[in-house]
């Protein structure tokens, strides 16, 4: 019998459980998947903490993964037994040795493109891919900040935003973050634990600030990222790793005619359409070399738990990966 992780009710990560599941043939335009690798998101953190709420109980975990279609439900066209694919969207359930998903989800891997790398891309590329192509699209001679560059999301958007004619400038929270961040093409990277970050923009970009802020940490660097913007700048909030941004005057936004947005990939992949073109644009940046994956963590799935707190400490660089 197949085995998964499971989650019975929100916690720390001691609530991660490793046990036996029974897996039903696919239904009805699904596809049944034996995964090869699965990507550790802060996403996961938040459905297990309970910060998002779970859509039922027990509940399975993640988004995010790889592998090859075992079986074929009714209806699904363009998809057949043995073909390798990946995918980012769905329900919540990529925790796992099998599972069932809807075909609309999947997307087929060129064949230059390893699972792991698939896995580690799919949730935090296609992030990258929306945010810097289309949320707030960069242009050559941009200047932008990109908080938390040393993560899994920061080392793939900092990258492509770079081979765009941007300068990027990123936080991090440790030297050795600082280099891995300017290894991976930003051109300045504030260590917040010990520097003013405000501080740091203006004095780089001469008191101009910049058009974009891209910020995933929420509570801790929200007020001050507002701070960091140029007129007529936006800040493209699009986690919040500290904590929720509590309640704020929305007059706060009138200091610089700023323009504030909280996306998500549902939305911008959220038809067949967009995700095909928006994978078909995360492999086109890959293959040219604009964007290269870091996997830095591989963790037997079995200890999810022991991910999990290691990304809550922020303990981790780049992407992580949960090998069934």
């Amino acid at each position: 019998m197949p085995k998964s992780i499971v989650l019975r009710a929100p916690g720390g990560p001691e609530v991660l459980k490793w046990e036996d599941v029974e897996v039903r043939d696919p239904g009805p335009g699904e596809v049944q998947i034996a995964q090869r690798a699965i990507g550790l998101n802060y996403l996961d953190c938040y459905y297990r903490s309970g910060l998002y709420p779970l859509p039922n109980k027990p509940s399975g975990l993640g988004v995010e993964g790889a592998g090859v279609v075992a079986a074929v439900g009714k209806g699904v066209k363009g998809l057949k037994k043995g073909d390798r694919v990946a995918y980012a969207l769905g329900p919540l359930g990529a925790y796992a040795e099998v599972r069932n998903l809807a075909a609309q989800h999947v997307v087929k891997i060129p064949k230059d493109i390893s699972f792991d790398v698939a896995a580690a891309v799919m949730l935090k590329g296609m992030t990258a891919q929306y945010l810097v192509r289309r949320t707030y699209k960069i242009k050559k001679g941009d200047t932008i900040l990109f908080h938390a560059a040393a993560g899994g999301v920061g080392l793939i958007a900092c990258q492509w935003a770079k081979s765009l004619g941007a300068k990027v400038i990123g936080t991090v929270g440790s030297e050795a973050k600082a280099k891995l961040a300017k290894a991976h093409g930003c051109a300045l990277a504030i260590n917040y634990s010990t520097e003013d970050f405000v501080a740091k923009v203006k004095e780089f970009t001469k008191g101009k600030g910049v058009p974009a802020v891209y910020d995933s940490v929420g509570k801790d660097t929200f007020l001050k990222s507002l701070d960091c913007l140029a007129p007529l700048g936006m800040l493209v909030l699009f986690g919040q790793s500290s904590g929720p941004v509590p309640p704020f005057n929305v007059g706060t936004l009138a200091r610089g005619s700023y323009f504030l947005t909280r996306p998500g990939l549902g939305h911008y992949a959220g038809t067949r359409e967009d995700l095909d073109a928006t994978a078909k644009d995360l492999f086109k940046a890959l293959k040219s070399g604009a964007v290269k994956i870091e996997i830095n963590q591989r963790i037997p799935l079995k200890d999810a738990a022991k991910a999990h707190a290691a990304l809550e400490a922020r303990q981790t660089t780049g992407s992580t990966l949960l090998i069934p």
